[in-house]
């Protein structure tokens, strides 16, 4: 049976081919399979061009390869605790006792990115994120959407979560930049609320720790929350470093606390405006925060001066011992500025 082509089965222009000639711009030959055509073009939009992985034929085949690329997955996940021979005893024992939350997360964040790809996973994900976000907002922020929204909001990701299965690529293969972009958005979204509410856990910890062992909280702030906040941080720029990529590791020091402070900031004042209901919030810096300020600024002018005035764009190997310096005399002197002051 010939599909394509001038003699195919699915082609829409016959009349030449036969002596037929068109009339009135219709076709005179019109295909009852035109429908195979228009899923075909389905097909190509959530496939990347190239790639390895292409759809399944029907929704039993979808079903049963999902399954299988699921189990797959877990399986693979669960091993490389185990088998990745930079993880001590006691990384494996903290990762196994961290993989249910591993599972949680994975069925409530979509990421259907080259190395993290998988079909089954994204639409699982899909279809299951409405509930995460319910969970979050009732805990967080007191909005109950346990009810007809919580029904229109599953039944609408069910039903991306079903296309996905069905007309993403198995295995290996790449999804279309088309679809792949606003899933990666949203996972990104969903990945942020589960970053809140951990962070959100996280200071509730520390802040028990601290009356349960009398520490003052300026303490815990500059020490514990504050390098358990930034050690994913460093680890990325050492590794980026390590691989001669120091001028992204240089901009992704400065990025990301650039972030921090101008969308945390912002954020969070937005959110304390709602709370509160006020349309003037007063602040005060605490005796800390003006000495971060201080040695950030100082940071800044010594980097300028020996990176772009002395050196002509180079920084100097010196700069590093000269910054951890600074950081020691920035954490002895916020110490003293709290009790003292």
């Amino acid at each position: 049976v010939v599909l394509h082509g001038a003699d195919g089965i699915l082609t829409r222009h016959h009349g030449h081919h036969h002596g037929v000639e068109e009339e009135d711009g219709m076709d005179a030959f019109q295909s009852p399979y035109r429908v195979m055509e228009d899923m075909d073009l389905v097909d190509r939009l959530c496939v990347q061009e190239g790639s390895i992985g292409i759809p399944n034929v029907n929704w039993h085949g979808a079903f049963q390869d999902g399954k299988q690329e699921l189990i797959v997955h877990f399986r693979q996940c669960w091993m490389d605790i185990f088998d990745d021979e930079d993880n001590s005893a006691l990384d494996k024992l903290l990762l196994v006792c961290e993989f249910p939350f591993t599972v949680f997360r994975k069925l409530s964040i979509s990421i259907p990115c080259d190395g993290s790809y998988c079909r089954a996973l994204v639409a699982i994900s899909l279809a299951f994120s409405p509930i995460w976000a319910a969970v979050y907002l009732m805990e967080n922020f007191d909005i109950n959407l346990w009810g007809l929204e919580i029904l229109i909001m599953l039944s609408i990701m069910l039903f991306f979560g079903l296309m996905v299965l069905r007309f993403a690529p198995t295995g290996d293969g790449t999804m279309s930049t088309i679809v792949a972009v606003p899933i990666a958005l949203y996972g990104f979204m969903v990945a942020a609320t589960w970053i809140d509410a951990i962070a959100d856990k996280l200071v509730a910890l520390l802040e028990f720790l601290g009356l349960l062992l009398r520490i003052n909280k300026a303490i815990l702030g500059l020490t514990i929350l504050a390098w358990g906040n930034s050690m994913a941080d460093l680890s990325a720029n050492l590794t980026m470093a390590r691989k001669g990529l120091a001028n992204m590791a240089i901009t992704a020091c400065f990025a990301g606390p650039v972030f921090n402070i101008l969308v945390g900031l912002g954020a969070g004042f937005g959110v304390l405006r709602g709370v509160n209901k006020t349309e003037v919030n007063y602040v005060h810096l605490t005796p800390s925060i003006t000495t971060g300020f201080v040695f950030c600024f100082l940071n800044c002018g010594i980097l300028l001066i020996s990176g772009l005035l002395i050196n002509k764009g180079v920084i100097p190997v010196g700069y590093g011992y000269v910054a951890i310096s600074m950081y020691v005399l920035y954490i002895a002197a916020s110490l003293l500025s709290s009790f003292l002051i």
